[in-house]
């Protein structure tokens, strides 16, 4: 996809993330932006620190004064990644704040400010819901919407989404809005550059830095399978190339949500323990559960095991990705078990 000839000015949140740090190396490239933006709460990370035009600004999105200091730049697209994925022990009070807050500070944001014309905001499949009534054969479509859920990182997203439907109601309708709901992103950054308690990053034993770690490497020497786990997974340069087409393309539409997940079979639980060459144990739903509320409470949150999180881990939450391909005619580079196992994509150039 080549750049035009117009110059843009680009907002992205969570710019020290994994998807915003990447989305920043990646849009450094082109010549037809004048300026990034980028808010986090963290330092400027290693990945971009190099990045000439970029002005970053070390933020909460819930806090106020950042606004009038990215409105001085005009920007005409914002992206929206910012999120604490990972539930906070004992502080759902702060973490709505940063998450739920802080999304509708960036949707205010982009509705009373006149150079903004698009908004991309990332979402997840996840609030579709883990139910005991999903199958691995029904995918979820965008028209069937999302579920309430007691996983707080599938509850907040779908009370964020209303939030943001409300908003753009309200706003006149001069900012067009695209969602994306993301399958599980990876990737070699996600795999390799990124290591952090993670589904892979557990299974493949790569967590070593604390006796927790350890221990979570030596309880799953073997993988435990429940009867249908599932995971759909996209690749990191498939994402980073959607955001490219929402950001940089025109919209077919002024409000759309999309599944990002690329078509075929899913990725089994046998097939996960195959791909990190261990043993799969079958196991029930019930035992899974027990684990997570244990390890969730003597860790204190540092292992993400979080109310709610279990159902995941044993009923399947399959969706249709084909909308992106439908409407913009977008081809999935890497089917999900290609993206799961393969190490392949534009970060491999930093893996040793």
């Amino acid at each position: 996809m080549q750049p035009n000839s117009t110059k843009h000015t680009i907002f992205i949140t969570g710019g020290a993330g994994y998807v915003g740090a990447m989305l920043i190396d990646l849009f450094s490239t082109r010549t037809d932006i004048e300026t990034i933006v980028a808010i986090d709460k963290e330092p400027l990370p290693e990945l971009i620190k190099g990045v000439k035009n970029l002005v970053y600004i070390q933020s909460l999105t819930c806090d106020a004064g950042w606004q009038e200091q990215v409105r001085k730049y005009r920007p005409d697209v914002v992206i929206h990644t910012a999120w604490q994925i990972r539930e906070m022990y004992g502080d759902k009070k702060t973490q709505w704040k940063w998450n739920i807050d802080g999304s509708d500070a960036i949707f205010d944001f982009a509705f009373s400010t006149p150079s903004v014309k698009k908004l991309i905001h990332f979402s997840t499949v996840a609030s579709y819901g883990a139910y005991p009534s999903n199958t691995i054969e029904h995918l979820f479509t965008e028209a069937e919407g999302f579920r309430k859920a007691d996983y707080l990182y599938a509850e907040e997203k779908r009370i964020c989404e209303e939030h943001l439907e409300e908003r753009y109601k309200k706003s006149g309708q001069g900012v067009q809005v695209a969602i994306i709901r993301p399958a599980a992103i990876t990737g070699p950054r996600g795999r390799y550059m990124r290591i952090r308690f993670g589904l892979q990053s557990a299974l493949s034993g790569q967590l070593k830095e604390s006796f927790i770690h350890r221990l979570i490497s030596l309880m799953v020497s073997f993988v435990p399978v429940t009867k249908r786990w599932c995971r759909q997974f996209i690749h990191e340069d498939d994402i980073a190339d959607i955001v490219t087409l929402f950001a940089f393309e025109p919209l077919k539409s002024s409000y759309e949500a999309f599944n990002a997940c690329p078509p075929g079979p899913v990725v089994t639980g046998k097939d996960m323990a195959a791909a990190v060459h261990k043993r799969a144990v079958p196991i029930h739903p019930w035992l899974i559960r027990f684990a997570f509320f244990v390890m969730w409470n003597i860790s204190r949150g540092r292992v993400p095991t979080s109310k709610g999180g279990w159902k995941s881990y044993s009923y399947p939450i399959a969706v249709d990705g084909t909308k992106l391909t439908r409407m913009y005619g977008y081809q999935y580079k890497w089917p999900s078990k290609e993206a799961f196992v393969k190490k392949e994509g534009r970060y491999m150039k930093y893996v040793k």
